[in-house]
């Protein structure tokens, strides 16, 4: 029997393939092939007459959605229907989440298959769960697909009913969505608050103490045994202690004279506590905490993590990645409980294993936590990963075999020291047991060395001992702002509000960033006017659809829909056509709403200016004393709270008196002009005419100030990419420029491409040497998250297969062996040294079979890309797919099926000639 089996790309394709049995084919669909409609041009002709057609949902009909399939989707959709005509049975094998289940009924509704469908889910692909899959399928999951179109129709109505209005009132090209908006306004309203911010001093005595040879710390906590204020004690509106607060302020001066008169008085010890405590290990990865801890470590944006961990999946190295539940079964538990064991000892395993319950009762998006995938956990040297790929699954890896290890046992030290009438207070903490921290510790790269970290060891002191001050100093303290967002810390806050799922953060943040409602200024997440703008009128007009509580409700309202718990269509038919539902609110409210009090942005504390939001971005309105109005573009890097009257009037001042001459071209002859546009400021050589539309421009360098720049700095800046020399041993030119990201060295290897390196330090682009630069090219490439190629401590041999040498590394969880991409770790108790070829070649060939990747042929190409393939036996999955026969030269796209199975797909008779 012939079976079809599509999943929805073309890496899930070819590691689903070798776990098939002879007679399956496995095709991609490239994700959705059908969606609404996204512009006017896709409305179906005899659709595009009712009003309805610019949503893409027939409000007046029950809320049918207008589903098209897109012009890059028709030529997939016919080649899929291609392969389905010589199948038995169609099985639908997409991700088992919402999205997952709406792309498989999507399908089953465009193919029309004639055939028996079956649904086929798994969290993991690996053979086990592909078989175990295999034979328990079901249908498709109605309940699922109507929670996920409703959410989906939610969405269209939100965004396409409000945004118009924003165009309207505000800026063509401004957006709003059900989630997104929500997002922009916490953000917003987090500068709110630090815009509003008031700064306080207070000062404290920080001590530095000694006994027995041990020097440690001590800090003022009280006078007079009152406590001493800290920051915690400020009104952040104020800058003023809050009312009631009974404690002691020390100002910069009073604090000095504490300085003076307890410096040389004796101090004693008053008291001397330890209290144990414990600390348990953090449940194993979902979607939300993966993409916190990987933005926190490795400085992932949430949708690059999203592609890593999506990769990893694909390829067979990690379970489903899109999760909100905590839960791992029992087989990962036994894998990581084997782990621990193997690489830490028993010690270090509990007697049962640690069972995680998910708290959010609404976790609907897949039944088990992120994890290394199979029943053996391979080790992050093992997995034959690199780069990106490797950073992340070595976070997940630690992660879930840290779970299973016992709590961490610690003790805290306080010491209370008295001198005169003041109090000092000594803290430390000792790590009695590190439990799961001698695996992992959250923001921390290297367990070891946190651990180092986290001890704080005070002497043996008891009371009625006499340390000696050897240094006291009066230590001025300031409040700070709250923190701005980062990517981190707003998945974590959208999880705690109940905004959004998982699933979606990324393509939220990417969304607000892309659509310029947001700038990242380093990790900070910082709204722009614009947004501001924009949050200001949806809150003004529309506050319940923008506040957070209500568009939680809506999640745990498409939660119950995916549930059977709640109906779709009354609910679609209240948010949208109720009495105050979405349209009714945008019709009454529209004609209230002002262009000019909706494009004027409120801030406070400007005297006199006003900020609007214009076509081209935001500017800056001033009226003087008689009359004329001043207008000046916002620089683009400004921050709402950093905005103040002071930037205002350089900016003003800067437009009024034009351009500044650094001086003239020695060669040219022109003037270069120092400026300041939208994206920072540059240097331009000559003037805009009609002869020269695009004067050159060269950016200022990160660091460098206007005042700093000089004629010869200027002239270098605009002379970019400047030529350093030839590759003395590999030829080709090597040349320092300045790029998007920064400065650069590049070598021009002619058809073998270019190699950059990025300038950082003391390295700078006008004055780095060709030596310097072959200094820098000679390293070895490194990018984020990415470690150099380990050493081997010895080669045992070649592989009689294929002539490549098995050699033997030390790696972080002991010694391994290595052949091509394949890893396998040495046996405990075995020695390394002792290991021979043939042991090696049993390791590798034990480990192989997950590993195994079908060879490239030259000038042929096997199934790839949108892939159909032609399963083989089990036994020959790693066995070299035959070439495909056919046009050597494929089109685009051409049929899936023919360079799969080397078959030329059946066409339809011509019609004869009359």
């Amino acid at each position: 029997m012939a079976s079809l089996v599509i999943v929805e790309s073309p890496t899930k394709a070819r590691t689903i393939r070798e776990f098939l049995p002879r007679g399956y084919t496995v095709v991609a669909s490239m994700g959705h092939i059908r969606d609404l409609p996204d512009r006017a041009s896709d409305i179906p002709a005899k659709f595009k007459s009712e009003d309805w057609s610019r949503l893409g949902v027939n409000v007046d009909s029950d809320f049918e959605p207008l589903y098209i399939v897109p012009s890059d989707k028709k030529h997939v959709v016919k080649e899929l229907k291609d392969a389905l005509a010589d199948a038995d049975e169609l099985i639908l094998a997409t991700d088992e989440d919402r999205e997952g289940e709406s792309i498989s009924w999507h399908l089953s509704q465009v193919l029309k298959p004639k055939v028996p469908v079956k649904r086929m889910v798994f969290h993991e692909i690996t053979k086990e769960a592909i078989r175990e899959a295999l034979d328990h399928t079901r249908v498709v999951d109605e309940k699922l697909v109507r929670a996920q179109e409703t959410r989906r129709i939610l969405d269209r109505l939100y965004g396409y009913t409000l945004s118009p209005l924003l165009w309207k009132k505000i800026a063509y090209g401004l957006s709003a969505g059900r989630v997104q908006s929500a997002a922009v306004r916490l953000l917003v309203i987090r500068e709110r608050e630090r815009r509003a911010f008031v700064p306080a001093v207070y000062w404290d005595l920080k001590a530095s103490l000694e006994h027995d040879r041990q020097a440690f710390d001590a800090q003022l906590v009280a006078l007079d045994d009152k406590r001493l204020a800290t920051g915690k004690d400020f009104d952040e509106r104020t800058g003023r202690l809050e009312a009631g607060k009974d404690v002691v302020l020390l100002t910069g001066p009073v604090a000095e004279s504490l300085v003076e008169r307890l410096r040389t008085r004796p101090w004693t010890v008053s008291g001397a506590e330890e209290k144990p405590f414990t600390r348990r290990p953090a449940p194993p990865f979902i979607t939300s905490t993966l993409q916190q801890e990987a933005n926190r470590k490795l400085r992932l944006s949430a949708r690059d993590t999203m592609r890593v961990a999506q990769k990893l999946y694909e390829e067979g190295f990690i379970t489903y990645m899109r999760t909100d539940s905590v839960n791992l079964s029992k087989q990962a538990l036994t894998a990581a409980r084997e782990c621990v064991g193997r690489l830490y000892g028993k010690a270090f395993l509990p007697e049962k294993p640690r069972i995680y319950v998910t708290g959010n009762a609404a976790a609907q998006e897949a039944h088990e936590a992120i994890r290394p995938a199979g029943s053996h956990f391979r080790t992050p040297e093992e997995s034959g990963l690199g780069g990106r790929e490797l950073a992340v699954y070595d976070l997940i890896w630690k992660r879930t075999v840290a779970c299973q290890m016992p709590d961490a046992r610690l003790t805290s030290m306080t010491v209370t020291l008295s001198v005169e009438n003041a109090t000092f207070r000594a803290s430390g903490k000792r790590i009695d047991f590190p439990g799961f921290l001698r695996a992992y510790v959250e923001g921390s790269d290297d367990p070891e060395a946190a651990l180092e970290d986290q001890e704080v060891v005070l002497p043996d002191l008891a009371v009625g001992d006499h340390p000696s001050c050897t240094k006291l100093d009066a230590v001025s303290h300031e409040t700070q702002p709250p923190a701005r967002y980062t990517e981190a810390s707003l998945v974590k806050e959208l999880e705690a509000d109940g905004v959004g799922r998982p699933s979606t953060y990324a393509s939220i943040i990417d969304t607000i960033i892309d659509r310029g409602y947001v700038q990242k200024q380093g990790q900070a997440l910082v709204p722009t006017l614009t947004a501001f703008g924009v949050t200001a009128l949806l809150e003004h007009h529309f506050p319940s659809l923008i506040d957070l509580k209500f568009t939680a409700g809506m999640e745990k309202t498409l939660d119950d829909i995916s549930e059977g718990e709640t109906e779709w269509l009354p609910y679609l038919k209240e948010f949208y056509l109720g009495k105050n539902g979405l349209k009714a609110q945008v019709a009454a409210r529209e004609k209230r709403i002002d262009p000019v009090e909706a494009r004027t942005v409120e801030l406070g504390g400007l005297e006199g200016a006003s900020i609007r939001l214009g076509r081209f971005g935001p500017y800056v309105e001033v009226v003087t004393a008689d009359g004329e109005i001043l207008k000046a573009s916002v620089p683009r890097d400004a921050a709402p709270a950093d905005l103040t009257r002071e930037r205002i009037d350089e900016v003003l001042r800067q437009k009024a008196a034009g351009p500044e001459i650094v001086g003239n071209h020695p060669e040219t002859g022109e003037p270069i002009l120092l400026l300041t546009g939208q994206y920072g400021p540059y240097v331009q050589l000559g003037v805009v005419s009609d002869a020269v539309p695009k004067p050159k421009r060269s950016s200022l360098p990160k660091g460098v100030t206007l005042d700093q720049v000089t004629l010869e700095m200027a002239t270098g800046l605009l002379a970019l990419p400047r030529a350093l020399g030839d590759h003395p041993d590999q030829g080709g030119k090597v040349t320092a420029g300045q790029g998007r990201f920064g400065p650069y060295i590049v070598h021009d290897k002619g058809k073998d491409g270019k190699d950059y390196r990025s300038l950082k330090g003391e390295d700078h682009v006008l004055t780095v040497t060709l030596a310097r630069a072959l200094e820098l090219l000679a390293q070895p490439k490194l990018g984020r998250g990415r470690r150099m190629a380990p050493t081997p401590l010895k080669e045992i041999g070649t592989h009689p297969g294929d002539g490549k040498p098995i050699s033997l590394f030390e790696g972080k969880y002991g010694p391994y062996v290595k052949h091509g991409e394949v890893s396998a770790s040495i046996p405990k108790g075995r020695s390394p040294d002792e290991v021979t070829l043939t042991e090696a070649m049993d390791l590798i060939a034990a480990r192989g079979g997950a590993r195994a990747k079908a060879p490239k042929v030259r000038g042929k190409t096997k199934a790839r890309a949108a892939v159909t393939a032609k399963v083989a036996p089990a036994k020959a999955a790693a066995r070299p797919a035959r070439p495909v026969r056919g046009r050597t030269k494929p089109g685009p796209m051409t049929s899936k099926v023919k360079r799969a199975t080397g078959k030329k797909p059946k066409k339809k008779p011509a019609a004869k000639k009359r």
